[in-house]
């Protein structure tokens, strides 16, 4: 069953199965080719000879008598007879052969063999000449050990290099096989693919493709895991603190003051831990889906999901242009990224404040953009937004430090430009993502 399975086995079992095969078929077709112009030839010399042997004058049948017939030639037979039946000459032979001819060729059994025997009449004698088929076929043998010999002396050595070619073209399949059985588990390098047969690369190169999703997989754990135990630790010791301040409470009214924080410091704690799993979500995904999305109306989708938001705060929230822009991407991504877009303009915006989203075809790209009426960002802090839960000192409002991250992230993996400037129309911050 291992060697079924193997490709080297398979290989050198076909191959040198077909080499034999090859071999045998050439042996028989060199001796039926040999035996066929034997034949051929022998008639023709069979023929010749009784020719030779037909004459007008009668031969005598004291020649063929008195001879000792352990000194004939059992191979070759000729007799003649006269007219009226009288055998006047024959070979010294063992074999005794039919006195009555069939003119022509034909094939009799005598003496435990086959003579092929060619008779020919005239008007003086009658001859007759035999041939051992047995003579034929040792000499067809003969003329084809001859002609396959070198072949079959050629076999062992084809084999040999059949085993040296294929063991060596599958030596570098080998070489990856023990790269991979010596490595450790959490090691993720590229294996190299020098020297690998054509057929076996790719193969080698998806692998590569695969370990490199996996250690990004694994790079994004443990940066999930390791900004939340950082981030979390504060939190988590403000819910302890809010706990024991509830605990502690002896007024109703420093009681309902020590829910509120709680349950605020909950919300926080809940929202940080959401964004954190989107975070990783987008950073794990190596690749996205060949599938065509539609801005605009994942834009008119994104409004309609913080529509409930903004008329909390008494916000004007608006799509005042969504023209058809076709992208290629990942369409939950996307819709990720607009619903923070417009989550961060929504949360740094006073209340009674304006949020404008336009979505623009441009050329073959097409833009995202997000207006608000807020405080803006300095230009010095534009560039500093972007990174993991940094926040401009003195915002006042909620936030983990993660929403524009996650739009950096989501924006990178669509080979989208992102920029940060001032509205000239509401006055607060403009953000353009550029596709």
């Amino acid at each position: 069953m291992r060697m079924t399975h193997s490709l080297r086995g398979r290989l050198l079992w076909f191959l040198l199965a077909a080499i034999s095969l090859a071999a045998i078929a050439q042996a028989a077709i060199a001796y039926r080719t040999a035996l066929r112009d034997a034949n051929d030839i022998f008639d023709y010399h069979m023929q010749q000879m009784a020719m030779a042997l037909r004459s007008g004058a009668p031969l005598t049948n004291l020649q063929g008598y008195g001879a000792d017939p352990e000194a004939g030639n059992d191979d070759l037979v000729v007799q003649v007879w006269t007219p009226d039946g009288v055998q006047v000459f024959r070979t010294v032979s063992r074999a005794h052969l039919p006195q009555r001819a069939v003119l022509g060729f034909s094939n009799v059994m005598a003496n435990g063999t086959t003579y092929r025997v060619f008779s020919v009449q005239t008007s003086a004698q009658t001859v007759q000449v035999a041939q051992d088929l047995a003579v034929r076929r040792h000499l067809a043998g003969n003329l084809a050990l001859r002609t396959t010999g070198p072949i079959l002396v050629m076999v062992p050595v084809l084999m040999l290099v059949v085993w040296w070619v294929v063991s060596g073209s599958l030596r570098p399949v080998a070489r990856v096989r023990s790269q991979l059985s010596q490595r450790q588990a959490d090691d993720l390098s590229e294996v190299s693919d020098t020297g690998l047969p054509d057929e076996v690369r790719p193969l080698v190169q998806e692998l590569n493709l695969l370990f490199g999703r996996v250690r990004a997989a694994f790079e994004a754990q443990q940066h999930f895991v390791a900004d939340a135990a950082h981030e979390l630790r504060t939190p988590l010791a403000a819910l302890r603190l809010q706990a024991q301040s509830l605990e502690r409470a002896e007024t109703p009214e420093a009681r309902k003051l020590a829910v509120d924080r709680l349950t605020s410091g909950i919300e926080r704690a809940t929202r940080m831990v959401e964004q954190l799993l989107v975070l990783a979500r987008q950073e794990a995904t190596d690749t996205l889906p060949e599938a065509q999305v539609d801005l605009a109306e994942l834009a008119r989708r994104a409004v309609g999901d913080m529509a409930g938001v903004a008329a909390h705060k008494k916000i004007d929230l608006g799509l005042d242009r969504a023209d058809a822009a076709p992208v290629r991407g990942q369409g939950d991504a996307l819709m990720v990224m607009l619903r923070n877009l417009i989550d961060n303009a929504i949360k740094y915006t006073p209340e009674g404040g304006t949020v404008n989203i336009e979505v623009r075809a441009e050329g073959k790209g097409a833009q995202v953009v997000v207006e608000d009426s807020g405080p803006g960002i300095a230009p010095e802090e534009r560039e500093r937004v972007f990174d993991r839960f940094y926040r401009i000192a003195g915002s006042e409002a909620a936030g983990s430090g993660l929403g524009l991250a996650i739009i950096k992230s989501i924006a990178d993996r669509h080979q989208a430009r992102i920029e940060l400037g001032s509205s000239a129309r509401l006055g607060g911050l403009r953000v353009t993502v550029t596709f």
